[in-house]
């Protein structure tokens, strides 16, 4: 069992260990001055790179979370159709893959067994497979033609974290990579890719300074609260799902993630004083899409504001319209769209952290959880 360095839980120390872990994954694998990324351990050939018509990201929890954001991450640097799927339905469903595919399976611990399934199922049906794991030689990446390893650490506390962190960021690297290869960009424009992702580490280093007082304030004033929902638009909607699994996971606390603009068909009807929303509304200023969700959740915050909802939001620092309007606002250090994924989950994951000490339960070994699901 690893030691807990000082921190009262494993979670707890996991979450402050992010920016190494982050570090350890991206340094090695790019080179600033070159402006290129390698992935040598994808072991499939860039004319099968180049010709590839669909991506398939298959996972379960929290990894199937990171998938999500890598969707969008792919999709919009490559632009290339990616999909994404629960690995516990995956094999049910038959899906239609096939060669000319590629399939990526995200699992932490590597012996995820509606993952690993998955994998099979799409092997079967000609698809390529890389394999996302934070375990060397683990079943998944053994089986797959190519593995792209998370080196977060040995991962503890059954909530994943620094996981979950890594796997996104390993996911923006093969979007780099792919796009490298299908020669999407120029050097100039990959070499400004690859310095926001390797400024990232020390990003979150500051976040950590600030944030973990900020959320165990937050933790005090609605810790006997029942229900949360947790909001955000694009890359940011799978940020919000994960936040509010974190919460589910360890807490007790019955949380849900949505998409913002999706409230206005249903949930809209719950939120009143009793429902808090956190609502993640950062803004990337030089991305005019970002620019535009943003617009569109100050509205939403406005109109919820009406029906006496408590708004807890994430934004970017410089941000002085936000706070004006939300009761409570954590601020994330600026990044581009693709990458304020990476910031917003930390003042989440230590919102649920602290839920759960205010609570008095047991953050590192939740009820009925288990690290890896080896049984269907």
């Amino acid at each position: 069992m690893a030691d807990k360095g000082g921190f009262p839980h494993y979670m707890l120390k996991e979450i402050f260990e992010q920016p190494q872990g982050l570090r350890d994954t991206i340094a090695p694998r790019v080179s600033l001055e070159e402006a290129v990324v390698r992935l040598d351990e994808v072991r499939i050939s860039t004319d099968e790179l180049r010709a590839l018509r669909r991506i398939n990201i298959v996972a379960s929890g929290t990894s199937r979370h990171a998938g999500m954001a890598g969707q969008y991450m792919i999709q919009d640097l490559v632009n290339i159709p990616v999909d994404v799927d629960y690995a516990s339905e995956f094999e049910y469903r038959n899906p239609l893959i096939g060669p000319g595919e590629l399939t990526i399976v995200i699992t932490q611990s590597g012996e995820t067994a509606d993952t690993t399934a998955a994998q099979r199922e799409a092997k079967a049906k000609g698809s390529r497979t890389i394999a996302i794991s934070n375990v060397v030689d683990s079943t998944i990446a053994r089986e797959a033609d190519g593995v792209l390893y998370t080196h977060a650490g040995p991962e503890i506390s059954i909530a994943s974290t620094k996981a979950f962190t890594a796997q996104m960021a390993v996911l923006y690297l093969f979007a780099l990579y792919l796009g490298q290869v299908r020669g999407k960009f120029a050097k100039e424009q990959r070499r400004q890719y690859i310095r926001e992702l390797l400024d990232l580490p020390g990003k979150m280093e500051a976040l950590l300074k600030t944030a973990p007082s900020a959320c165990e304030q937050l933790a005090e004033k609605y810790y006997k609260v029942q229900d949360f929902l947790f909001m955000g638009r694009a890359i940011h909607y799978p940020v919000a799902m994960d936040g509010a699994l974190k919460l589910k996971e360890v807490s007790y606390i019955h949380a849900e993630g949505y998409p913002t603009g999706e409230t206005k068909h249903g949930p809209n009807a719950m939120i009143d004083e009793n429902l808090p929303l956190v609502i993640i509304a950062t803004c990337d200023r030089e991305d005019s899409e970002s620019v535009l969700r943003y617009e569109k959740n100050l509205a939403n915050i406005r109109g919820f504001k009406q029906q006496s909802a408590r708004v807890i939001a994430i934004a970017s620092e410089g941000d002085e319209e936000l706070p004006r309007l939300a009761d409570h606002t954590i601020f994330v250090p600026r990044a581009t769209e693709l990458l304020l994924p990476i910031l917003e989950i930390v003042p989440l994951q230590l919102f649920a952290y602290y839920m759960t000490v205010k609570k008095g339960l047991d953050v590192d070994r939740p009820r009925n959880l288990v690290k890896s699901v080896t049984l269907e």
